[in-house]
């Protein structure tokens, strides 16, 4: 029962509980305007007992009872309400001696009526006013019931009522209207059964195939053809939004008349719109189509006023962060380019990246090419540009930016763990002897003492003395390290590198290369322009790139060079 602080469906207040029947409880009400009501609540849990819900909704509108007020059948509520009556009961009537023939047929009548939907006399709380007969309350019938029970409880209670005189009118020809009575009466029990005969054997038609089409066109389908239909909420996708997803029974099936058919209608969740301001017209469709979203109708405009270059997504709607159903469309106004031919760049050295490429994109332009070098300025900042400051370009041309990169690695272990170098060997200078001007000696002494060495340096130098052959095995150790300048640009060695791809990246097709002293060869790819937008490319450190001399990492768009860094 959907009760929130005493208050059923939001408008009913309980004031106490009268009883319980089966899967029926019934609750004396307070509605809004005070007026005290009885409400019959329906526990409605499964297929089953929804069907014996309509077929007692349907009893209800075949007797039109003078004491129901409101009925209401929705999933999670399924009630009744009743209002007090005012009359004689039935049962007093019955007890009387002498009763109006108007209210004997009347309850005959009746009879009949709730036969045709499997109820009886006693089911009903049947008031007579003056000659009216009223139902004050209905029960529901109990499940099983059968036909000859349904008219062996009928008879029981018209005969209690046929007890004692029935009061006539009395005027002449009165006694000719005993045969249409009973002429009616008899229409009236052969109608009722009938009426329970098509109840419990209605013919079986062809559930229709309705997969597919919008909700209510399904259901008019169904209608149309005797069958109940009863909604139910799904998520699927590649459906749209209100088209049947499945139904149960599924299409094909024999069922009788008056059946229940149940339909799954597509309701998804509701997802984020993406941002797609300044993205090109694929990148948006990309983003769209990952956050379950389809593009929706595509709007050119100019962009003079928000400096947006042509191709680029103005604005969007409904715009980023709200939230809609999956697969709804989301349209796009799209730029087709600034009006004025010419514009400039300010001079951007010093520069964080981010913010040159902002300030190159609000003056109409593209960054197509970044090339890293190694400087002392700080990392990411802008060493130079292409074009020059303040040098008139075409909008939409391509930009380069040279940003500052760390000039050296810190080394792979301590220095301190690093071998040292020996020392060197300086050969000491030769004295030559001093002499006169005159042409005479000046110091006679001292000839052998800067002499007596001359003999050794020749035993240290054994040229005059050793055979042409052995010259080699002495310079051998000289030769390679005078050469070893030479053969360092073609030496073997390890690289890295790293590239971040400007958001704004045209479409194509990108391939990453390394070209060295062995030639340029593919290390990368390919990978299509839109999943590279805004990605960063990098060599793993654990696994770095294989160079010979000079190295230079190539990306190339659709085969041609589109940027170089220097690793």
């Amino acid at each position: 029962m959907t009760v929130q602080g005493g208050v059923i469906d939001g408008k009913y207040e309980v004031v106490r509980e009268l009883s319980r029947e089966g899967h029926v409880t019934l609750s004396e009400v307070r509605a809004g305007e005070g007026v005290t009501r009885r409400l019959a609540w329906f526990d409605v849990t499964s297929p089953a007992a929804r069907q014996g819900f309509h077929a007692y909704r349907a009893a209800l509108r075949a007797v039109n009872p003078a004491g129901l007020t409101d009925v209401v059948a929705r999933p999670g509520a399924y009630y009744a309400v009743w209002q007090p009556v005012p009359g004689t009961p039935l049962s007093e009537v019955a007890a009387q001696p002498t009763k109006q023939e108007e209210v004997v047929q009347g309850v005959q009548t009746l009879a009949a009526a709730l036969a045709a939907h499997g109820h009886a006399l006693p089911d009903a709380d049947v008031v007579v006013d003056g000659k009216e007969v009223r139902v004050a309350y209905l029960r529901p019938a109990p499940e099983g019931r059968t036909p000859e029970e349904v008219q062996r409880l009928n008879a029981a209670a018209l005969a209690a009522l046929g007890g004692g005189r029935i009061k006539r009118k009395r005027q002449p020809g009165a006694w000719l209207t005993f045969v249409p009575g009973l002429l009616f009466l008899g229409g009236a029990v052969y109608l009722g059964a009938q009426a329970a005969q098509v109840y419990l054997n209605p013919p079986v038609r062809e559930v229709a195939s309705v997969t597919g089409q919008p909700g209510q066109q399904a259901a008019r389908t169904l209608t149309d053809a005797g069958f109940r239909v009863e909604y139910t909420l799904g998520d699927a996708s590649g459906v749209d939004v209100g088209a049947v997803i499945r139904q149960d029974p599924a299409a094909g099936t024999n069922l009788p008349v008056g059946r229940l058919v149940t339909l799954t209608v597509n309701n998804p969740p509701s997802v984020p719109v993406p941002r797609l301001e300044d993205l090109s017209l694929a990148q948006a469709r990309a983003a769209l189509r990952d956050g379950a979203l389809v593009p929706g109708k595509i709007i050119r405009a100019d962009g003079t006023l928000t400096k947006t270059s042509e191709g680029r997504v103005i604005a969007q709607v409904p715009e980023a962060g709200a939230t809609i159903e999956r697969g709804q469309p989301v349209s796009l106004i799209v730029s087709t380019g600034v009006r004025g031919k010419e514009t400039y760049l300010p001079n951007l050295t010093g520069l964080e990246y981010e913010d040159a490429r902002e300030t190159i994109r609000l003056a109409g332009l593209v960054v197509t090419r970044v090339v890293q070098q190694p400087s002392d300025a700080a990392e990411n900042t802008i060493l130079d540009q292409t074009p020059a400051p303040y040098v008139r370009v075409a909008v939409g041309s391509p930009v380069t930016l040279t940003v500052a990169t760390a000039r050296y690695s810190p080394p792979a272990e301590p220095a301190g763990s690093l071998p040292l170098p020996p020392p060197p060997v300086v050969p000491e200078p030769e004295e030559e002897e001093p002499q006169d001007p005159s042409g005479e000696g000046t110091a006679p002494a001292e000839p052998p003492t800067e002499t007596a060495p001359t003999p050794e340096a020749p035993a240290e130098t054994p040229t005059p003395v050793t055979p042409p052959e052995s010259v080699p095995q002495e310079t051998a150790p000289t030769e390679p390290e005078a050469a070893e300048p030479e053969a360092v640009p073609d030496a073997t060695r390890t690289v890295n590198f790293r590239y971040e791809f400007p958001a704004d990246l045209p479409a194509g097709t990108y391939t990453i290369s390394v070209r060295d002293a062995d030639g340029e060869r593919q290390v990368d790819g390919p990978y299509s322009g839109a999943d590279l937008a805004g990605a960063v490319a990098e060599s793993d450190p654990s696994d770095p790139l294989t160079v010979r001399g000079d190295a230079v990492i190539v990306i190339r768009r659709d085969g041609e060079e589109y940027a170089s860094i220097t690793p």
